[in-house]
C-alpha cells in the first residue's frame, strides 16, 4: 500500500466545499482543511504508485475548485 500527503490550493472562497468533495472519493482517507500556503491537505493511500498518480490526475484534480496539487508519498524510514 502506497500512502501520500496531498497538498491543494483552491479557488478562494471554495477551500470547505474541496475538503467535503474529496474526502468522498475511493482512496482519500481524510481531508482537512488548514492555512497557510495550501487550503486542503489530504491523506490518500492506493495499492501502487500508478494508482496513486491516476487518483490524483483523475480523480482529485477533476474537483472543481482546485487550482493546484502537490503530491508527497510517504516514505518509512
Amino acid at each position: 500500500m502506497v500512502q501520500a500527503y496531498i497538498l491543494i490550493q483552491t479557488e478562494v472562497g471554495r477551500a470547505a466545499e474541496v475538503a467535503r468533495t474529496v474526502s468522498g472519493l475511493e482512496g482519500a482517507v481524510e481531508a482537512d482543511d488548514v492555512t497557510g500556503p495550501y487550503d486542503v491537505i489530504v491523506k490518500a493511500e492506493a495499492p501502487n504508485m500508478d494508482d496513486l498518480g491516476r487518483l490524483v490526475v483523475a480523480r482529485i484534480q477533476g474537483v472543481p475548485g482546485i487550482t493546484r496539487t502537490l503530491t508527497c508519498p510517504i516514505v518509512h524510514l
